[in-house]
């Protein structure tokens, strides 16, 4: 039976994502002991718009990237101490997952989907094009689920960043992006 309406139903998880304590040990497993790379390390983002729910927060973080066959890895650098899901409540899981990532095609159908489930949306912004919004589905023992609906007027940075894991000599694990 599909469950329509629920936030399971938006799309599948296509990202893992962690805000590790030690950024640089974290890429260091990822890549020498689990062999996944290499990671693509966009620095000092902010989202436009972005809110802490629902006030407006100069948070900046750092963000690498890489894919273990089709699930894409994410850790996160918070680089400051403004409100966001980096800090705090939502802080750090050590080494533990913090946040789960599914693409959608329509966000304002996310959101009323969300809404109805009593997930929290604790940010929100973009970056281009692209919306997000990351929401707190409750006490249960799930985690954060990013939502995100890519722009749809430039390259496709996660095909790129995709097909380089899959031809990586494992050379150079760390490549910084723009």
């Amino acid at each position: 039976m599909a469950l329509t309406g629920k936030i399971a139903a938006l799309g599948e998880v296509m990202q893992l994502a962690f805000v590790p304590q030690d950024f640089d040990a974290a890429v260091a497993h990822w890549t020498k002991t689990m062999g996944v790379g290499p990671f693509h390390l966009i620095e000092g983002i902010h989202l436009d718009g972005m809110k802490y729910k629902g006030e407006p927060t100069g948070a900046v973080f750092d963000l690498a990237l890489a894919y273990w066959g089709d699930i894409q890895i994410e850790l996160i650098r918070p680089r400051d101490d403004h409100p966001s899901i980096y800090r705090g409540e939502y802080g750090s899981t050590g080494n533990g997952l913090h946040h789960v990532c599914i693409l959608v095609d329509d966000i304002a159908e996310a959101r009323r989907v969300c809404e109805a489930e009593g997930a929290e949306v604790v940010i929100e912004g973009r970056f281009g094009t692209s919306e997000v919004i990351y929401v707190d589905p409750g006490t249960g023992p799930g985690t954060l689920v990013e939502i995100l609906q890519q722009a749809k007027d430039g390259p496709d940075l996660f095909a790129i960043i995709k097909a380089a894991c899959a031809a990586w000599d494992g050379s150079e694990p760390l490549r910084k992006l723009g």
